[in-house]
């Protein structure tokens, strides 16, 4: 379900991201939240794990009904000029089941579209400001003045700019408008592709965009929840996800053959967390840091850094379910986890 924000919403919003700290508006509620030196958070019981597998840490199923977002990645371009006109619109977003979160998105979505080109394309831009703040866009594989193309866009307005994709990788695109972490956090970034124009060796391709959410108190009838400002600042987020929806790869996993060539094109948004990258069961034959130049080989866990883009190369050598996860298992717990089915295994599932 989709809703504009109303006017009023949006200046508590926007006064909620310029107060430096909640503790004086809510002292008990900021106690609540953030634990004293010393003190720790529950922890789940040793006899009820979340799941049957190690490294899991979220449930495996292989539901009928559709994944929220999927993470293939888009085709080859075929094309040399890419026309791309999005729409700035606050929007409800389902971070996990029963979770909803007033969103800013880019295409009413979170992440927004992922796009692919190839080195030496054009892209024709175009940001079309339809909710009731400033917004406006940063395009990290463009080589532009910032202060000619990212400008505040005004609701109701629009701005048009365009430049060429030189440099291969998979690159982070987001709104620049302060508080920018503000704007990524509440769901404004996603993923650019930008092709070598000799293609890479054949894979399965996926796209993961790695991002945090940090909620404040339920509010409304549809118990909507939005940016907790000061949980952001503490960087304490309440998940951690892939593609905007907390663990929904496990619940969902996406399906390989054995011994099938895998690529990831990972962008880790933030706005604040490393995302330690890592295929349980799997070693990467390559990294490429940025997409560009000799690749690393062999690796274990590579770290994506915030506003950051890798491109993970992988071989799964036999049938079973793989987890792939941020190895920062906090995050992982609060959702940064998916799973790769190689083949068709059946029966349980431990290391």
């Amino acid at each position: 379900m989709r809703g504009v924000l109303s006017p009023a919403a949006v200046l508590v919003l926007l006064a909620a991201c310029e107060r430096p700290s909640s503790t004086a508006a809510d002292p008990a509620r900021s106690r609540s939240q953030r634990a004293a030196p010393g003190d720790t958070a529950k922890m789940p019981e040793a006899k009820a794990p979340p799941a049957p597998m190690s490294h899991g840490e979220a449930a495996v199923g292989m539901p009928s009904a559709p994944v929220e977002r999927g993470a293939e990645a888009p085709p080859r371009s075929t094309t040399k000029v890419h026309r791309i006109r999005l729409e700035t619109l606050h929007a409800r977003h389902a971070v996990a089941p029963g979770v909803t979160y007033d969103a800013w998105t880019f295409g009413g979505q979170v992440p927004g579209p992922t796009y692919r080109v190839t080195v030496g394309d054009s892209v024709d831009f175009t940001i079309v400001n339809k909710a009731l703040m400033p917004h406006s866009m940063d395009f990290h594989a463009a080589e532009i003045a910032p202060s000619r193309a990212y400008v505040n866009v005004m609701p109701n307005d629009s701005l048009h700019f365009g430049f060429r994709a030189r440099t291969p990788g998979v690159f982070m695109y987001h709104c620049g408008t302060a508080p920018v972490a503000a704007h990524i956090a509440n769901g404004m970034y996603g993923a650019l592709v930008v092709d070598p124009v000799t293609p890479r060796p054949k894979a399965r391709e996926f796209v993961l965009v790695q991002s945090e959410f940090y909620l404040g108190p339920k509010t409304g009838a549809d118990s909507v929840q939005s940016l907790d400002w000061q949980r952001m600042l503490d960087l304490a987020p309440d998940y951690v996800t892939f593609n905007g929806v907390a663990s929904q790869y496990a619940t969902h996993p996406l399906q390989v053959d054995v011994g099938e060539p895998v690529r990831f094109y990972v962008v880790n948004a933030g706005p604040n967390r490393v995302s330690s990258f890592h295929v349980v069961g799997a070693v990467f034959d390559r990294v490429y840091l940025d997409g560009f130049g000799t690749p690393l080989r062999g690796v274990q866990t590579f770290e994506v850094p915030v506003g950051g883009g890798m491109i993970f190369d992988v071989r799964l050598a036999e049938e079973g379910i793989y987890p792939f996860v941020s190895h920062a298992f906090a995050d992982a717990t609060k959702g940064a986890v998916g799973m790769l089915r190689a083949g068709n295994p059946s029966g349980g599932m431990s290391h």
